[in-house]
C-alpha cells in the first residue's frame, strides 16, 4: 500500500529560480505592461486644485523619512541611542509639566527595536502623530534627507 506523501504546497521545481531571479522576471512583466517604478511624489496634474492636503503630503514625507530612520537602525543598533540621547536632552529642558509626548516617546524607547520600528512605520493616526515629535533627528545624513525632500518636492 503507498502512503501519500504529507508534504503541503507545490512539488519542488527541478531548476528553481533564485529570489533575485523572480524579482527581475517580475519587473520585467510590470515594464512590459507599461508600468514605471515610481521615485518622487507628483501631484496629479489637474485644474488648479491639489488633490492631497499638504499636510498629507507632510505626512507622507515624514513616514519616508522614518522607513529609511528604521532601515538604517535595523543595520547599526546603536544608532538608537541618538534618539534616546535627544529625548534626555529634551527632557531636560522641559519644564513641569513634561509635555505628554516626551513620556509617550520614553516608553516606547524602553521597548525591543522590532516594536519601536513597527510603530515609527506605521500609517495609524497616533504613529502620525508622534512622528511630528519624534527624537529621530540625526540619525539620517544631511544627504540621505534631502534624497527624500527632493522626492517630495512638488
Amino acid at each position: 500500500m503507498k502512503t501519500k506523501s504529507t508534504k503541503r504546497g507545490r512539488p519542488p521545481k527541478d531548476n528553481p529560480m533564485t529570489a533575485a531571479e523572480r524579482m527581475r522576471a517580475y519587473r520585467k512583466r510590470k515594464r512590459d505592461a507599461g508600468l514605471k517604478s515610481v521615485r518622487r511624489w507628483e501631484p496629479e496634474e489637474g485644474v488648479g486644485t491639489r488633490r492631497y492636503s499638504d499636510h498629507r503630503i507632510l505626512d507622507a514625507r515624514s513616514l519616508a523619512m522614518h522607513c529609511k530612520i528604521a532601515q538604517k537602525i535595523t543595520r547599526d543598533p546603536n544608532l538608537l541611542n541618538i534618539a534616546k540621547t535627544n529625548l534626555e536632552r529634551w527632557n531636560s529642558k522641559s519644564k513641569d509639566p513634561q509635555p505628554q509626548y516626551l513620556r509617550e516617546w520614553e516608553q516606547i524607547l524602553e521597548r525591543p527595536w522590532p516594536e519601536i520600528a513597527e510603530l515609527i512605520t506605521s500609517m495609524s493616526e497616533d504613529a502620525t502623530r508622534l512622528r511630528s515629535s519624534s527624537p529621530f533627528a540625526g540619525v539620517l545624513t544631511a544627504a540621505e534627507r534631502d534624497q527624500i525632500y527632493e522626492a517630495f518636492r512638488a
